[in-house]
């Protein structure tokens, strides 16, 4: 795999993660709108939002082809359906606990995500770590105990948001078409189980859209983009870049996540979770460091039993 590619696919994942660990905020405006109906707006409009992109990037004729060989190719098929479904959960989960005040753990989700995507890339891809990043995974998972031990109960929707998040990370790997055109095809595949809902909510008078206000009509739309923008982006840094690089990437959004739950929300930050960061921390750091040059070069040279020259 070559450098550029994987410092495109790196640039790629971290915009990404950025945009995620900033999405609460919007999430927020549209706390008077029930969950199930922010997810179906989130995937119509979304799918929308792609739609436009494949006709304005003048791709139609390859998602139409893509379309097409589904028919042949089962395996990319059952991948596909997989990862709507498993994004689709991740989405719901993340906004009711959003909407439900319930931030910190949402963070935790994602902090317990990047160890799930380093286990699936050792265990279905067989990714080898060094000796050093395996010290950083276990500095990392003794990080997010302390986070989970100090929570107090079992934390189901940190652990449905990791676990569903980094199995449509595995599926992604899997999926070898075009980033757009298979983000367009997710999104297609859910579309009519959400625009069903719609018009189910419309015809009992009980939906949001297009009765309360024209900000948060424009909000629910705006949604599509919100949703598609990072995860186009998340698609072209996972296929460029190893598993087990894009799980340790992901820590970017749960740390801007719980900076706006303690400063923006101000939910509370204690001692222990200072102590959790101080661990996933030194394991970024460690992570980081074990990828660079000078690090690779003196561990070459240590495993051959060279002298170090210092």
């Amino acid at each position: 795999m070559k450098n550029n590619e994987i410092k495109m696919g790196v640039i790629y994942a971290g915009f990404s993660y950025i945009i995620w660990g900033f999405l609460p905020v919007y999430w927020k405006l549209l706390n008077n709108v029930n969950a199930d109906e922010i997810l179906a707006n989130r995937i119509f409009w979304s799918f929308a939002f792609m739609l436009f992109m494949i006709l304005a990037t003048k791709k139609w004729g390859a998602f139409v082809q893509t379309l097409k060989g589904f028919r042949t190719n089962k395996k990319q098929l059952f991948a596909l359906i997989i990862a709507s479904l498993l994004i689709s959960c991740n989405w719901f989960i993340y906004i009711w606990a959003v909407n439900s005040d319930q931030l910190i753990e949402s963070s935790l989700g994602y902090y317990i995500n990047p160890l799930v995507s380093v286990l699936l890339g050792m265990l279905v891809f067989k990714e080898r770590l060094s000796p050093a990043q395996y010290m950083s995974f276990a500095l990392a998972l003794v990080g997010v105990m302390i986070l989970t031990i100090s929570y107090g109960r079992f934390p189901w929707i940190a652990f449905i948001l990791a676990i569903t998040f980094g199995l449509y990370g595995l599926t992604k790997k899997l999926i070898k078409v075009d980033s757009s055109i298979g983000l367009t095809l997710e999104t297609f595949a859910v579309t009519p189980v959400a625009f069903i809902y719609m018009i189910n909510l419309f015809t009992s008078g009980k939906q949001s859209f297009l009765s309360i206000s024209l900000g948060t009509d424009l909000l629910l739309i705006g949604a599509g983009a919100a949703t598609a923008i990072p995860l186009l982006y998340f698609a072209k840094g996972a296929q460029r870049i190893p598993l087990s690089m894009l799980g340790f990437l992901q820590y970017i959004a749960p740390t801007i996540m719980l900076i706006l739950g303690v400063f923006i929300y101000h939910e509370p930050f204690s001692k222990t979770n200072l102590l959790a960061f101080f661990f996933i921390w030194l394991a970024l750091t460690l992570y980081s460091i074990s990828k660079t040059k000078l690090f690779l070069h003196f561990e070459t040279k240590w495993k051959k039993g060279e002298d170090l020259g210092m």
